[in-house]
């Protein structure tokens, strides 16, 4: 007993002596560990493709085909506070990205998009070039759930059934639910991580008068390529808006002519698999990426070129912007130089 008195005075007189430094560092892991909901985006940089895209070609690129991406950073205090001084360092509330107060999820949301990219970007450019491609099998996963779903879906959930009745893609899905009727439960059989389970949601009719189940899916695809092509990321990478460049950087590997004339060419757009190009988020900082890296050229979808050519103005950027509707848009500008 006297010894636990003993210590408990030695520990009692510690922390009356050092009761500040104690506060302090509390504060501080609190501040450096604590995640509010908030993500911070910020420039990134660029990422060359020749480095990524793995396909087998007879000659050698004398320029470089880059996608530029956007850093996002944990809501940690000093980031939410550094985003007041930054001036490219935006705050960006979770809710406004993903429906969860997760930064896991929108990790994951991210990673499912640059899956649905990759796959849009090798199928748009082997169908724009001369060599062939055959979809075997669409994979449809959840990558948003909305207020107003009544569901115990999970992002990235795979869709195998609706009711027993088998889905080949997602107007499958879309077109069977409006065959139902508003406030009817339905079962889904899903695959999440090679493990099957049954969910269910509740039909609700949206404003346009469609049934729906408040989610929304992204779309990848079990193929066979004549050549065959590996596209390589990183586990930290994520995203769809490198579909573009992706798409150009396996096109010019599957013809005879190098079609970069050995700019140093960088861009953003996600890509669907009929090779449209569409708007993404964050091109400002994608841009001001590219001219860190000294790009020649800066691709964009149509929808994103009035904010990319104002940052160009703003900042006085020797970089030709050119704004793009499709892949081969941008394949024509890049043979007509």
């Amino acid at each position: 007993m006297q010894l636990f008195h003993k210590l408990y005075e030695k520990i009692k007189k510690f922390f009356k002596e050092n009761y500040i430094f104690l506060i302090i560092l509390t504060v501080l892991i609190f501040l450096f560990y604590y995640e509010f909901p908030y993500v911070i985006y910020k420039s990134g940089g660029t990422i060359n493709l020749e480095n990524r895209v793995e396909i087998a070609k007879d000659y050698e690129e004398e320029g470089t085909f880059s996608m530029s991406y956007v850093t996002a950073m944990k809501g940690i205090a000093p980031f939410i506070l550094l985003s007041y001084v930054m001036p490219d360092w935006d705050l960006i509330p979770l809710e406004d990205i993903t429906t969860s107060n997760s930064y896991e999820d929108v990790l994951e949301v991210g990673k499912e998009y640059l899956s649905e990219g990759i796959d849009n970007a090798i199928i748009a450019a082997f169908n724009a070039s001369s060599y062939s491609i055959t979809i075997k099998r669409e994979i449809n996963r959840v990558i948003y759930l909305g207020e107003e779903a009544q569901t115990d879906l999970n992002i990235g959930d795979e869709i195998i059934s609706v009711n027993d009745k088998l889905v080949n893609n997602v107007e499958d899905i879309k077109a069977y639910l409006n065959t139902l009727t508003a406030n009817e439960r339905i079962t889904l059989k899903v695959k999440n991580k090679n493990h099957e389970y049954e969910r269910y949601a509740i039909l609700y009719k949206d404003s346009d008068d469609t049934l729906k189940i408040g989610a929304a899916f992204s779309t990848t695809y079990e193929y066979e390529t004549e050549i065959p092509v590996t596209v390589k990321m990183k586990e930290n990478e994520s995203g769809s808006s490198g579909g573009l460049m992706m798409s150009l950087a396996i096109y010019n590997a599957l013809t005879t002519e190098d079609i970069t004339h050995g700019l140093n060419i960088v861009g953003t757009g996600s890509i669907l698999a009929d090779g449209t190009v569409e708007e993404i988020g964050g091109v400002k900082y994608k841009v001001l990426a590219a001219a860190k890296k000294k790009a020649d050229i800066f691709f964009c979808p149509l929808e994103n070129y009035a904010e990319a050519l104002a940052v160009k103005e703003k900042r006085n950027l020797k970089i030709k912007i050119i704004s793009v509707k499709t892949l081969q848009d941008a394949i024509n500008y890049l043979e007509s130089l």
